[in-house]
């Protein structure tokens, strides 16, 4: 599972992008990246699935609700992320080789032999089902220049921590509006340093700090702390409401 800043390197890195993944695949790698697209196929809430304590402030949202079976459904292969992923998840679904699950807001990609395996777990029901897979196969969280404010996988431990996952809506294959399961803040996530930091192996590469760590052990590790304080990876801003509602165990109400 691969997070990387190619500005961390201080300089153009020769090849970009692709020359990082080709150095990693070249090792036998299997590298998984988040490739979200809720900028491209989310859609508003219908006033009948708006459960509380949900991350969103109903009240600020403009009048009105998705119309018909109008708007943009998410397909695997439509070659979009969100701008703000980055110029890596971009490049690795671009490749022929690129593997990409069916979460219509919150997919996962994957190129190398291990791909398609820990891409099936994932389905619009099943958010964070690549990761959980990677931990099961004892495979690794790699930090490129970014911080624990990056690692996706800390979701899960929020989940697993007793926290239900935020709600977001998106049109499924039929044109339906529908709910699906989304991280929250993930500003907080640095507050887990003293826990997870000694689970890491650390290089430098140029003026890029790199951190690798065993998924399944700092899940776990995650899990533990949050559970113990659930109020441990509350962000900086204090009047944060996906931090407040999530600490508070996440939404109550209607249910996918």
């Amino acid at each position: 599972m691969l997070h990387a800043s190619l500005r961390s390197f201080a300089a153009p890195l020769n090849g970009g992008a692709h020359a990082l993944l080709e150095a990693l695949l070249a090792r036998g790698c299997t590298v998984m990246v988040p490739a979200f697209t809720g900028h491209h196929f989310g859609v508003p809430p219908p006033p009948g699935m708006r459960p509380a304590r949900n991350g969103v402030d109903y009240a600020a949202l403009p009048d009105g609700e998705p119309g018909g079976s109008d708007g943009p459904v998410y397909d695997a292969g439509c070659g979009l992320v969100n701008p703000s992923m980055g110029v890596l998840p971009a490049t690795l679904i671009g490749r022929p080789d690129a593997v990409r699950g069916r979460h219509p807001l919150n997919s996962f990609a994957a190129a190398g032999p291990q791909a398609a395996g820990l891409i099936a777990t994932q389905s619009p029901a099943d958010v964070y089902g690549p990761i959980r897979e990677l931990a099961g196969r004892e495979g690794a969280i790699l930090l490129i220049g970014t911080g624990l404010d990056r690692m996706t996988a800390l979701h899960l431990a929020e989940q697993r921590a007793g926290r239900r996952l935020f709600l977001r809506w998106a049109r499924g294959d039929d044109g339906r509006v529908s709910m699906v399961e989304v991280g929250s803040c993930s500003a907080g996530f640095p507050r887990l340093e003293p826990v997870l930091g000694p689970f890491a192996r650390t290089a430098t590469v140029g003026a890029s700090s790199w951190r690798a760590y065993p998924a399944k052990e700092v899940i776990d590790a995650a899990t533990r702390a949050i559970a113990a304080d659930q109020g441990i990876t509350h962000c900086p801003d204090r009047g944060c409401l996906a931090c407040r509602d999530s600490i508070a165990g996440g939404p109550v109400g209607p249910h996918m």
